[in-house]
């Protein structure tokens, strides 16, 4: 047996919210309904659904166009990052996405969380590319310069 519910926040494998979904009907009533994740899916539900979804739809557009901005501006720069080196060029331990996050704000004054910087380990100077996903659909490379500390 199965009931509509209308999902009040996003839950991965699910939907996301103002979502109407279809669930079994000890799922709604023992996890989702007590939670507060959804409510059950009446006439005047599915109008505030409508609304949740057209709110939702507006803020990822906002974020989109924010993100593009901001990939737009960072892709043609090359960031320079300072790090300790031996001779050879191997670094003393690896830069982070810490460090890319500080540096990009230094040099940019762009904010770009760390946690959306997916960055392999850079232990060498030179030129290296990164990826940085601010959005679902925007994902752009950024390239750095690492240089040996002086």
């Amino acid at each position: 047996m199965s009931v509509k519910i209308i999902l009040r926040s996003d839950l991965d494998g699910l939907g996301k919210r103002g979502d109407i979904v279809e669930v079994a009907d000890g799922h709604a009533r023992n996890y989702l309904l007590p939670k507060g994740h959804a409510i059950v899916a009446s006439d005047g539900a599915i109008e505030q659904a409508a609304r949740m979804r057209k709110a939702r739809d507006e803020r990822d557009a906002t974020a989109r166009e924010a993100a593009t901005a901001i990939a737009s501006a960072l892709v043609p720069q090359v960031i320079t990052i300072s790090a300790n080196a031996g001779s050879e060029g191997r670094l003393f331990g690896s830069v982070s996405a810490a460090d890319i996050a500080d540096a990009v704000r230094e040099q940019t004054d762009i904010e770009i969380d760390r946690r959306d910087i997916d960055v392999d380990h850079i232990r060498t100077t030179g030129q290296h590319q990164v990826t940085a996903s601010l959005h679902s659909d925007v994902s752009f490379p950024i390239t750095l310069e690492v240089v040996a500390a002086e």
